[in-house]
């Protein structure tokens, strides 16, 4: 191609299978960063340097100039106030490329290499200002994925306020290509509301109109995010972009509990992603710095695969793993729990957990949990009553350590429900405003809940005698935190909303690591709702996650599925919940869902029939016989997209794979109308044998020339089978 070139390469490191470029751009000086697979790096295109067409020459000829095709995006966006704005119909859309950005001088890059780990260390001053910016990019030898941040350091003798921050921003998204990649380009992210969890969304660049303009002038960008403290309520913070033409995709995952933004910008051929706290603009976040303070964002995980949208997705779970190191011994096997909300329904009192506890001995399983209602007072509702955390004496008339003795001589560990970060209506805190978190001067209310202030030395002191306290006293080896409502765009006490809303949370999080640190052995779950908290900051804080509210849904399947993608299966608690008068293939289609994370049971348990009880022995043995495929694997989902989750049609098969090469488990799921008889899904190399088959009876399985071959009873079945060579 005419006056094309090759991007300059400032340093190239690599990093296992991928290798990071740091390219310098001739014309502005800005260094940028871009990710390829060490395997395709020599296939990098020679890119056109200026704009051509009659669109472009008559202007030209005109004034004398060029259009450039392309520019290196800086590696560092930040948008420091007292700046000027971005141009090119920038605001109100992003403050990406602002002239902060502009005025980041590139100073120094080092590379350390010590113990398998590599950081890179890129540092810029403000040329006017002279605060200096830090990224840092950290791998470690192994690794699928590399970690990144930016320090601000406010080296000066006046205060630096941030209108935004970056934790990342990755550029070149069309280097495989020598133009802008037409109709190569996809953004892929995931949805999630109540109940319906991790739904893939797929969009063409040109569908999002993030084709760069005729002259590189007018400013594209696809930003979006959550705002207050469900940060995975609306889309998870993730963003991938993938370019069908080389089969590269490019992937990003921000560990951070409360307001945050993903932006797919483009300006020309390139184009960039980048993600972080939500911004001034989208969600109401400023930070001031005192001279010699530094302020670091949340870390985000970066990854680039020669494939799709599943490739990145499993490099950047993987980093989900590092944390769970650390957990309770009695985590070691993944046991099957019981949660007795669908059983009881808001009545875990002392009579009704003693009689469930004994029909779970001998079961199999391991935790049982008695959630919500505990505490209510005499003629008052759960979900009213949060905040002062004192059993109900009607309840529990020889005390909660009697449940708890009960429970233990089942054999069982005994596990509390908190709602521990609100207080309800009826509570004597609901009135104590100085505990409260509160906007424009009043407490923030959302239906009958309001929010404890846990910045607050006195909240935390409550919630240390009320929580951890009670847990110590009690001999509780398992803790439920439910969060059920959001604060929204920011609270008081800070410079901004939005920086309240962040310190808050931060104090949310240091209250999880206190508990972990007084009651080290305590198995700790995450729950939101169901999903609103499964990001990595809190999946890190706790041995497992509540996967959906979709407690007796027929959708349950499809957001496990989808929940694979997203998070770790051995941290994804997904319910079955047994109902006596339910047939055997709704329990097997039950069951079998569970096995596609962390099996947690509900329900009619102690008055099963003879037959259902029989499919629940059944289920709990084989899953023991899978935990090692749950704790490390790789999966692959097979069938056509669900449409309706509500209304599901179709079929899904998933085939997870062990990571020593020794084991698969298949899970598959027929809904309405599933289209076919006979369900076939490639089996990896191997001579693969049925180790274990759990089912309904009127199913068929069998092995056909590489191949599992399912053949259902129709709608509504569940099938299980573990694979063994």
């Amino acid at each position: 191609m005419k006056n094309s070139s090759l991007p300059k390469i400032h340093r190239e490191v690599r990093c296992g299978a991928m290798t990071a470029l740091y390219l310098r751009d001739a014309k502005t000086g800005k260094l940028g960063l871009w990710l390829v697979p060490t395997a395709r790096r020599r296939q990098l295109a020679r890119r056109r340097e200026l704009l051509s067409g009659v669109e472009v020459d008559g202007y030209n000829a005109a004034t004398g100039g060029t259009m450039r095709a392309y520019n290196i995006e800086s590696l560092v966006q930040v948008k420091a106030l007292g700046d000027d704005y971005p141009a090119a119909f920038s605001q109100g859309h992003t403050l990406r490329n602002s002239v902060t950005v502009d005025r980041l001088k590139f100073t120094a890059q080092t590379v350390t290499r010590a113990g398998g780990a590599i950081a890179v260390r890129t540092t810029f001053t403000h040329e006017t200002a002279g605060w200096r910016a830090h990224h840092e990019l950290g791998w470690r030898r192994g690794a699928s994925w590399l970690e990144s941040s930016i320090t601000i350091e406010n080296n000066t003798a006046q205060p630096l306020t941030l209108e935004m921050l970056a934790s990342f921003s990755l550029g070149g998204l069309a280097a495989f290509a020598p133009d802008d990649a037409a109709g190569r380009l996809k953004m892929h992210r995931f949805r999630a509301v109540w109940s319906m969890e991790g739904r893939l969304e797929t969009r063409r660049f040109e569908d999002l109109q993030l084709e760069p303009a005729w002259s590189g002038y007018g400013v594209r960008v696809e930003r979006f995010g959550v705002i207050g403290g469900l940060p995975s309520c609306g889309f998870f913070p993730f963003v991938a972009v993938e370019d069908t033409g080389a089969g590269v995709t490019w992937g990003a995952q921000l560990a951070h509990p409360g307001s945050w933004q993903m932006e797919v910008y483009r300006r020309d051929d390139l184009g960039a992603i980048s993600g972080g706290l939500a911004d001034r603009e989208f969600g109401h976040w400023q930070k001031t710095l005192a001279p010699g303070e530094s302020f670091t964002s949340p870390p985000a995980t970066l990854a680039c695969v020669a494939g799709g949208i599943d490739d990145v997705c499993a490099a950047l779970t993987a980093a989900q793993a590092a944390p769970l190191a650390g957990l309770p011994a009695s985590e070691a096997d993944l046991p099957v729990m019981f949660n007795e909300w669908a059983t009881s329904w808001g009545d875990p009192s002392h009579a009704n957990m003693v009689k469930l506890a004994a029909s779970l001995q001998g079961t199999g399983m391991k935790y049982l949990v008695m959630d919500a209602g505990w505490y209510k007072p005499d003629g008052g509702t759960w979900g009213d009553a949060q905040g002062e955390w004192l059993p109900s004496r009607k309840m529990y008339p020889e005390g909660l350590q009697a449940t708890v003795a009960a429970i233990r001589a089942a054999g069982l560990i005994p596990g509390l429900w908190f709602e521990m970060e609100v207080v309800g209506s009826t509570s004597p805190l609901f009135q104590r405003t100085e505990w409260l978190l509160q906007r424009d001067g009043r407490p923030i209310t959302a239906g009958t809940r309001r929010f404890l202030d846990l910045r607050k030395p006195e909240v935390v002191a409550h919630l240390t005698e009320r929580v951890i306290g009670l847990l110590k006293a009690n001999g509780f080896g398992y803790l439920k935190v439910d969060y059920n409502e959001n604060i929204g765009i920011g609270v008081d006490g800070a410079e901004s909303l939005g920086e309240g809303l962040r310190q808050h949370l931060m104090g949310v999080q240091a209250f999880f690591r206190k508990i972990g640190a007084e009651l080290p052995d305590l198995v700790i779950e995450n729950c939101s709702s169901g999903g609103h908290r499964l990001e990595p900051s809190m999946l890190g804080l706790t041995a497992m996650s509540s996967f959906s509210d979709a407690h007796e849904c027929p959708e349950i399947p499809i957001v496990a599925a989808n929940l694979q993608r997203l998070i770790l299966p051995r941290q994804s608690q997904i319910w079955a919940v047994l109902r006596k008068a339910a047939t055997l293939r709704r329990t097997a289609y039950l069951l079998t869902g569970g096995f596609l994370g962390r099996l947690c049971l509900s329900g009619d348990f102690p008055t099963l029939r003879r037959e259902q009880r029989a499919l629940v022995d059944r289920a709990i043995a084989l899953y023991a016989q899978v935990v090692p495929v749950i704790k490390h694997g790789r999966s692959c989902r097979y069938g056509p997209e669900v449409v309706a989750y509500r209304h599901a049609a179709g079929w899904q098969a998933v085939v997870r794979a062990g990571a020593d090469g020794k084991q698969v488990v298949f899970v598959g799921h027929t809904f309405a109308r599933p289209g076919v008889k006979t369900i076939r899904v490639p089996l990896p190399p191997g001579k693969w044998r049925v180790a274990g088959e759990l089912a309904d009876g009127s199913s068929r399985t069998k092995l056909v020339r590489g191949e599992l071959v399912w053949q259902p009873a129709g709608e509504w079945c569940g099938c299980a089978v573990l694979l063994t060579c």
